[in-house]
């Protein structure tokens, strides 16, 4: 996979500013927040191909919110080598955002590379009902992730037959 490597300094970087923005969010609007952006394995964490399908993920996401009438409250982005993100705050509640996310999650053509966490107004990260699927076999991701079942290099292979 080409693109820009990071490292876990990047990494934990970027995840420290996104809960301080989701929870400056919160205790602003006292709202559920959504953080879209990428689950991609391995160092590199964007490039065109995976801007492409974040893209596609936020215009899913921007038209379920319009179909829906789910007002946006604030909207921050990031387009950053640690990947593409979006937060946003929205009037709703965080129960029936997490089905429409889960349901773009497992029914969009990319969606096993998006990464839509709901955060509710008690700042807890909200469960999917239902477990993801390993890109590889099928199996449930945790398990394979938690096992080191498949390597980085195989997951990127299939993340990249994914993209093309």
């Amino acid at each position: 996979m080409k693109g820009q490597e990071v490292v876990l300094t990047d990494m934990l970087a970027c995840r420290e500013r996104r809960v301080n923005i989701q929870n400056e969010y919160i205790q602003r609007y006292h709202c559920p927040v959504i953080s879209f952006c990428m689950n991609i394995p391995g160092p590199i964490k964007t490039n065109e191909q995976i801007k492409k399908a974040f893209l596609s993920g936020k215009e899913a996401l921007f038209a379920v919110l319009q179909k829906e009438n789910i007002p946006i409250l604030t909207q921050t982005e990031f387009d950053e080598k640690t990947g593409n993100e979006i937060i946003l705050t929205v009037d709703y509640p965080a129960d029936r955002i997490k089905e429409l996310t889960t349901e773009i999650e497992e029914t969009h053509p990319f969606g096993r590379l998006f990464d839509m966490d709901v955060i509710g107004t008690d700042g807890e990260k909200l469960s999917r009902g239902v477990y993801r699927k390993c890109l590889i076999c099928g199996c449930q991701a945790q398990e394979c992730a938690r096992s080191r079942k498949h390597t980085v290099a195989e997951m990127q292979a299939k993340i990249e037959e994914m993209l093309s």
